[in-house]
């Protein structure tokens, strides 16, 4: 059942949280917490140690690192400067830095015109590119001792350039040769109350459109000739996963009714794999395709996006690559 159940999400925490409900120790995996308490910030980093463990997690061998801001989604501009120093503070772990400056390219995937994946693009718009700058002028000319040279580019989708985002990208590093390339994505989640308030940051690259069901090319080192960075932010979630949740829940309420007990005595024998599948026979095929995004989701990915962007501005601007 285990090789059969897959639920939609990008997000290595997620995907190990499915196991542990399951009483299934995935050898190979390794989950590490921390929380910040003044900020209210809690930080999960999965390292996945062996081909078994990536096999099994469906994801490469890597470390994930997943930050939970609860209030990330609320207009509040210290908080959101907390998180983006959280953020600067766990990209560094995972950032090649050493002791000269580098070129950086900032690619920020997604569909500007479609709002819960324009994550990426809005990114980029906040970033301060010093490529151009360092070129013309030198890196004295940005008033700073160590500067990093900052290039950045939104590729678009398939459906507007008729190309694969591996094909533009790899076109860009091999004329500019920048020493690390960050994609920036939009995610999806199994858990709505994650939506707009997660951060996930990884070092194995990424794989475009994967939580959605649409599998683009893998934009990795292998694929790149150089390290990828990955950062992503969840955005989405299927709606399965809204009804399987909403089943939960019901389930629940049966079992404290002396009426209607039984009901959810019976509904209780399945496992979660088999109310997740349950339920996506139950909902098609008018709802099976369909992937939710909250109501003020133009507003707050605006926020979030320029929260990204401070993170890596200050990560460019104070540090130094290998």
């Amino acid at each position: 059942m285990i090789e059969k159940y897959s639920i939609r999400t990008d997000l290595a925490l997620e995907q190990k949280e499915r196991f542990e409900a399951d009483h299934v120790e995935v050898q190979g995996v390794v989950l590490e917490e921390d929380y910040d308490k003044e900020r209210e910030i809690k930080i999960t980093t999965v390292r996945i140690e062996t081909e078994n463990g990536a096999r099994i997690m469906r994801k490469p061998v890597g470390t994930y690192i997943t930050i939970e801001a609860p209030d990330m989604a609320v207009p509040d501009n210290d908080y959101h400067k907390e998180v983006a120093q959280v953020a600067e503070k766990y990209l560094k772990q995972i950032f090649p830095f050493g002791e000269k400056e580098c070129s950086v390219l900032v690619a920020g995937l997604g569909n500007r015109k479609v709002t819960p994946d324009a994550l990426g693009p809005y990114v980029v718009d906040n970033l301060k590119i010093t490529r151009h700058v360092i070129k013309e002028y030198g890196k004295y000319a940005m008033g700073e001792e160590n500067i990093n040279a900052v290039s950045a580019v939104a590729p678009g989708v398939m459906g507007q350039t008729g190309m694969e985002t591996l094909e533009i990208l790899q076109g860009i590093v091999r004329e500019t040769k920048p020493d690390v390339l960050v994609v920036i994505d939009a995610l999806a989640a199994r858990n709505s109350k994650r939506l707009n308030r997660t951060i996930q940051i990884s070092d194995t690259g990424i794989y475009p459109g994967s939580g959605v069901g649409n599998h683009r090319n893998a934009i990795t080192e292998e694929t790149m000739g150089i390290p990828v960075i990955a950062i992503g932010v969840p955005t989405v979630v299927d709606a399965a996963t809204i009804v399987n949740d909403t089943m939960e829940n019901l389930i629940a309420a049966l079992e404290s009714s002396d009426t209607l007990r039984g009901v959810g005595v019976v509904m209780q024998g399945y496992n979660a794999a088999e109310k997740y599948e349950l339920v996506k026979e139950l909902i098609s095929p008018h709802l099976n395709g369909l992937f939710v995004t909250p109501k003020d989701i133009d507003d707050t990915l605006k926020r979030i996006s320029y929260t990204v962007s401070e993170a890596l501005n200050h990560l460019f601007f104070q540090r130094t690559c290998s």
